[in-house]
């Protein structure tokens, strides 16, 4: 009996051993692409929110991280990593913490497919506590009345706004500059609408007030 068993596996193994391999070949190609499970890495925007109104964020994470996606063939040949959504909760961050882990649960994929790892596990960020301010306005003016002329009065409506940003990033000497405004050669006076430039890239308006009305009035010298 043993002998026989022997003689079945061990008789013309090689070209058993060979048949073997060609049928799993041949399965596999037969096989529809809709059941083959594969993994594919995508770049995936990575995306911060719920961040509490009164902190701002100084210094952000990577804006794009690392997917790694198991799904089917067919299922994987179609994703673009504009399907997948990684998102950072940032609703429990505090001012002593700078590293967030991350895990495949915050990213969303396609019904089918499955995040199974993303690259790095953490990334770092900073935050501060957020600042509201009364800033001035200040007009800048470029070139000179007509001759005889010089300017009596400059009146800005407004003449402050509210500026909002961390806390580190507004300054007691801080103002809002104006666009400029040509005066070369003026002889009556002038209202000027003017864009308000901020002081710095991390402040921002805190109202939608982002233009001002300068009145220049003149006086002979």
């Amino acid at each position: 009996m043993m002998q026989t068993i022997r003689n079945f596996f061990f008789r013309n193994g090689l070209l058993k051993l060979l048949s073997f391999l060609m049928a799993v070949i041949l399965w596999i190609a037969l096989m529809p692409e809709e059941k083959i499970v594969s993994e594919k890495t995508f770049q995936v925007r990575l995306e911060p929110r719920d961040l509490p109104a009164d902190f701002e964020m100084t210094e952000r994470p990577p804006a794009v991280i690392d997917v790694t996606v198991r799904a089917t063939n067919r299922l994987l040949g179609q994703m673009t990593s504009a399907d997948a959504q990684a998102v950072l909760n940032l609703s429990r961050a505090s001012l002593n913490q700078e590293d967030y882990p991350l895990n495949p649960d915050i990213v969303t994929v396609p019904a089918g497919a499955k995040a199974v790892r993303v690259f790095p596990n953490k990334v770092r960020l900073k935050i501060e506590r957020s600042a509201e301010v009364l800033m001035e306005i200040q007009p800048v003016l470029v070139g000179r009345p007509k001759a005889g002329l010089k300017v009596d009065q400059i009146e800005l409506l407004p003449s402050k706004v509210f500026v909002r940003g961390p806390e580190s990033k507004i300054k007691p000497q801080d103002r809002i500059r104006t666009s400029p405004m040509d005066i070369t050669g003026l002889d009556q006076p002038k209202t000027f609408e003017v864009d308000l430039i901020l002081p710095r890239p991390e402040l921002r308006f805190a109202t939608a007030q982002t233009r001002a009305s300068v009145k220049i009035s003149l006086i002979s010298k």
